[in-house]
């Protein structure tokens, strides 16, 4: 539990401060820590008594010298939830340093204390870590669901319950070309900030929250019957928000579906990976992708950008020669994503109907096929999605 270099640096920080020096045992009487660096490494045999009663002794130069590597002073138990784990010593007359051992015992178990947080804590992350990446790989024909169910009871999570997936991209696009190694350095740096500021947001004890790349958040969001999914898109950008408003960061975040089963999980996760990515690509500067409003776009990025290339040549050929083209665009797909209603389309489109109709009797003259032919302007609004997905979509992170 005391590890050597945790025990060298109290000892040696502590002796500089109190004028004495300063050694630490572990639970078998062995010094690991000390003002005087020869000492470590040497039998203690005052504190084997000490490790047994939990009592305090001193030592007087006579006493000290019929004791195996022990010298004049005083030796206290280290005390962690009632086992003695070593000992601290204080070398000098009992006189002069006694009054030194109550405050360096308290504080050494305090710090010893912290050690054991902390470790425990990262020893949480890391398991965390490794569910979600089970979880976000799962493969049913290699890896039995109820394995991972397991598993994920045993850190305290119900996998049962029902959760949506959520994926953060942190990324430091004012890096320049000549540093592309930068964005990943300055992510590093900030990544116990980074997944501090996602878990104040996610704090239920059902949520799994973890990094799972390099500028990368993964996070299995427990969700409420209380909680609407306009809550969680809202927490999202709260998120999002924070961290760009950090030198040199932005971030987006992509949403999956509610699912309450590990293969469901897995789905979600990889949904969520693909929203943040389509998203980009398709959704402006919006931050936060639902995959929801992506399941056509996804369906598109699977088919491969040859069978893309051909519906748009197929199909919209003669609209994408045109100048305006990304105007013509936008009208088709808010003239579909609208219910081909004309007042809805202008409202999507910020502009009057008038003009819609406008530019909907020029696609119409362009391609000669009428918009009011829902399933002629759906093939249009197909190559659309497909002109705005450009290059494809690369495999999900895990």
């Amino acid at each position: 539990m005391l590890s050597p270099s945790l025990a060298q640096e109290i000892a040696g920080d502590t002796s500089a401060v109190i004028g004495f020096n300063v050694l630490i045992t572990d639970a078998e009487g062995m010094v690991i820590g000390s003002g005087d660096s020869s000492r470590v490494g040497t039998f203690h045999e005052a504190s084997i008594e000490v490790l047994r009663t939990q009592e305090a002794t001193t030592h007087s130069a006579s006493q000290a010298h019929r004791l195996r590597g022990v010298r004049p002073g005083v030796t206290l138990p280290l005390v962690s939830d009632g086992q003695a784990v070593g000992t601290v010593g204080i070398t000098g007359t009992p006189a002069q340093v006694r009054r030194f051992g109550l405050l360096v015992k308290r504080q050494t178990e305090i710090l010893l204390r912290e050690s054991v947080m902390l470790r425990s804590r990262l020893l949480a992350e890391r398991a965390a870590e490794k569910l979600l990446a089970d979880i976000a790989s799962y493969d049913p024909h290699v890896v039995e669901g109820d394995f991972l169910v397991f598993r994920a009871s045993e850190l305290g999570f119900d996998l049962g319950l029902q959760r949506v997936a959520v994926v953060f991209q942190v990324t430091a696009p004012g890096a320049s070309a000549r540093r592309q190694d930068a964005p990943a350095r300055n992510i590093s740096l900030v990544r116990s900030e980074l997944l501090r500021t996602v878990r104040e947001v996610f704090a239920g004890p059902q949520d799994i929250v973890a990094g799972t790349a390099p500028g990368w958040i993964g996070v299995l969001h427990r969700l409420s019957a209380r909680r609407p999914m306009a809550s969680l898109i809202g927490d999202c950008r709260r998120i999002t928000d924070v961290i760009a408003a950090q030198d040199g960061l932005s971030a987006r975040a992509g949403i999956g579906e509610p699912v309450a089963s590990v293969g469901g999980l897995h789905d979600s996760y990889q949904d969520a990976c693909d929203a943040l990515r389509l998203g980009a690509r398709v959704a402006g500067d919006s931050p936060v992708h639902l995959i929801t409003d992506l399941r056509v776009h996804q369906v598109l990025a699977a088919v491969g950008q040859p069978a893309r290339n051909r519906l748009l040549a197929l199909t919209a050929a003669d609209l994408r020669a045109q100048p305006d083209w990304p105007v013509l665009r936008d009208t088709i797909t808010a003239w579909c994503e609208n219910g081909f209603n004309l007042v809805r389309a202008s409202t999507a489109l910020h502009i009057h109907r008038n003009t819609v109709v406008y530019r909907m009797n020029k696609i119409e003259q362009i391609t000669g096929r009428p918009l009011r032919e829902h399933r002629t302007t759906m093939a249009l609004y197909l190559a659309c999605l497909a002109d705005q997905l450009g290059g494809g979509v690369a495999p999900a992170e895990g």
